[in-house]
């Protein structure tokens, strides 16, 4: 997780941009490994920018598989977007995101406000 920089906690480890030792990731390191922090808390913070840039360390050791969804959930995700993408009035399905601020497609609205 990045953000900005909140104080830490007394005994919170905290090391430099690229001085973390070793069996310690980030949350997108842990992902790029094709993991996640399984449900433990960070140990450690590295920061950057003169402190105001923070991200949270966890232990490899204790890192969990990445789940993986399920047919079912996919094909809920698949149809869910689609919705995100049928006008309201016409019912077409545009190839982009209709607005939610207007309810249909940009054709059905026609431009005006």
């Amino acid at each position: 997780m990045t953000s900005t920089a909140n104080p830490a906690p007394a005994g919170f480890p905290t090391f430099a941009y690229r001085m973390a030792p070793t069996g310690l990731a980030t949350r997108r390191q842990l992902r790029a490994a094709g993991l996640r922090p399984g449900g433990h808390d960070p140990v450690a913070q590295i920061t950057w920018r003169r402190g105001k840039r923070v991200a949270y360390l966890y232990r490899l050791d204790l890192a969990a598989p990445k789940r993986v969804a399920t047919a079912a959930q996919r094909e809920a995700i698949v149809k869910a977007l689609r919705a995100r993408r049928t006008c309201g009035v016409c019912g077409l399905v545009q190839p982009y995101y209709i607005p939610r601020r207007y309810g249909c497609c940009l054709d059905c609205h026609g431009g005006t406000r």
